[in-house]
């Protein structure tokens, strides 16, 4: 059997007690940057990388993370044992905290890549590939996945699964609590198919001895707190994204850390600000940084301008500087109008 990495117990908490899930075009190195001035124990997740990219692309781009960005974990999306341990032990040598394997994403084009949630109809090959990664790198070696797919949505299915990838060195289930259904797209995957919590609770009374994250339909805190008596952790998607001032409350709610003053949009904004200039001196564009923050203005009057404007005008020629000063002057006419 594969030696089991080391993970971390000193903390009274689970290193996974509250993680926001990888999102495609969202979890970029951007996005995690800025959710730093938010929660700094929140745990992050790059979005999906396919292993062969990082072996045969630009794997410095790919792998790029700012050193505020700890906890990280690369998710990586793979079917190939041999490409899945060498594109781990890159990302453990690059310094991330975790490998994370995707078992679970129901798109097109994963699909046609024959890894994701397909691969949960070869749990063999799965173990296999868990089992060369947790070979190959320090860190531990985690698992995300769903309760099933298509017709093979049985709880004994997904034990025998996860059997296997306990005993391949993995400890770390990140359990999304849908089956997945392959002739859906993926956002239809995150809405029809039906939540089941009370397998993943049966899970962890069946498996003890493995950390379980509960993931999916979670839209609050109080939700999550609400799982937590009986699992390791809890993962956020969307609801993280969208509505970002939420992880404000994370430390002080769910890591006893002294409780800290909420920050405003503004204030936020400001505080990123210096980040922003930086990657713009570097010319990444503004927009490739400001849409991750149009949820900051979630539910607040003049939202849909304040979105217009971090979206829309910032896909032009502003420079950070007048990003600020328009966020500044439709902050004041709101203000106005309330």
């Amino acid at each position: 059997m594969p030696s089991i990495a080391t993970i971390n117990t000193a903390s009274p908490f689970s290193p996974w007690r509250f993680c926001v899930a990888p999102m495609m075009a969202c979890t970029d190195r951007h996005y995690r940057r800025f959710t730093r001035l938010l929660s700094r124990h929140a745990r992050l997740y790059t979005e999906m990388v396919v292993a062969a990219a990082i072996l045969r692309g630009p794997r410095e781009r790919l792998l790029a993370f700012d050193a505020l960005e700890h906890p990280l974990a690369l998710q990586l999306g793979g079917n190939d044992p041999a490409e899945l341990a060498a594109a781990a032990r890159i990302g453990a040598e690059a310094g991330y905290d975790e490998i994370n394997l995707n078992v679970g994403c129901p798109s097109n084009r994963v699909q046609a890549g024959r890894f994701g949630a397909c691969l949960m109809k070869e749990p063999a090959l799965v173990a296999d590939c868990v089992a060369a990664m947790v070979s190959a790198v320090s860190v531990p070696v985690t698992v995300k996945t769903r309760l099933g797919v298509d017709d093979l949505d049985s709880y004994d299915a997904l034990a025998a699964l996860l059997a296997q990838v306990r005993d391949a060195g993995c400890r770390v289930i990140l359990l999304h609590a849908r089956k997945a259904l392959l002739n859906l797209d993926t956002r239809a995957n995150r809405q029809i198919p039906p939540l089941d919590y009370a397998r993943v609770h049966r899970i962890k009374a069946d498996f003890p001895e493995l950390f379980i994250v509960l993931n999916g339909g979670l839209r609050s805190l109080a939700d999550c707190v609400s799982h937590l008596d009986a699992l390791d952790g809890v993962m956020l998607g969307r609801a993280a994204y969208e509505q970002p001032l939420l992880l404000q409350q994370v430390d002080a709610l769910l890591f006893a850390a002294p409780p800290s003053p909420a920050l405003s949009p503004l204030d936020l904004l400001t505080a990123y600000l210096p980040y922003i200039e930086a990657e713009y001196i570097q010319g990444t564009p503004l927009r490739v940084m400001t849409r991750h923050l149009c949820g900051l203005f979630h539910g607040r009057p003049g939202a849909r301008d304040w979105r217009r404007t971090l979206s829309g005008e910032a896909a032009g020629a502003l420079s950070p500087a007048d990003l600020l000063a328009a966020i500044e002057r439709q902050q004041s006419m709101a203000a106005l109008t309330a």
